[in-house]
């Protein structure tokens, strides 16, 4: 089930903190509870992933993004990800999560995501989402007019370049297997 409650308490939380622009690093703390756990009593791979929209929500209403959202009547969406899980999340351990967007290209908007149990990473997400509107994907450079930021993206760092390249070669739609 979607952590309804936590998403609420996320954007109050980011609410109650000071405004960040879209390029600044959005911090939250989070907490590892039973219903989070898989079999082999550690935060389950799915709900890692799920755990990520609390920390982009919270960036989205800090950098004032929800609020252009409900003007323009856009969403959000995640089109891709690449993700590395290093260390397990242990029942009831403390963690914190770090969400930054990374820069742009013409359709999406590129988020780095990491989870944090002290001074050790535990998980690194690279994320391309983008906005929709009923139509399908907003343009950046029309969701950045429409946000009043400069619609020029910062360098893209080598290894997030390497991932749009690489994914823009993988065939879609892919190929469906037949049964064995």
């Amino acid at each position: 089930m979607y952590p309804f409650i936590r998403q609420f308490k996320s954007i109050w939380s980011a609410k109650r903190q000071s405004p960040l622009s879209i390029l600044d690093v959005h911090v939250s703390q989070h907490r590892c509870w039973p219903h989070d756990l898989d079999m082999y009593l550690e935060m389950n791979n799915g709900r890692v992933l799920t755990m990520l929209d609390l920390g982009r929500y919270g960036l989205a209403v800090r950098a004032g993004l929800i609020k252009m959202l409900a003007r323009e009547r856009w969403g959000l969406a995640v089109a891709g990800a690449t993700t590395r899980y290093r260390k397990r999340i242990r029942p009831f351990a403390k963690f914190e999560m770090r969400t930054r967007c990374i820069g742009w290209d013409d359709k999406f908007l590129y988020m780095e995501q990491t989870i944090w149990l002290g001074e050790e990473c535990a998980f690194q997400g690279l994320l391309r989402t983008c906005l929709t509107d009923r139509n399908g994907i907003v343009s950046t450079q029309r969701s950045l007019a429409a946000y009043g930021a400069d619609p020029t993206s910062p360098p893209l760092p080598a290894w997030v370049q390497a991932w749009i390249d690489a994914d823009a070669v993988r065939p879609w739609p892919p190929e469906r297997p037949g049964p064995r």
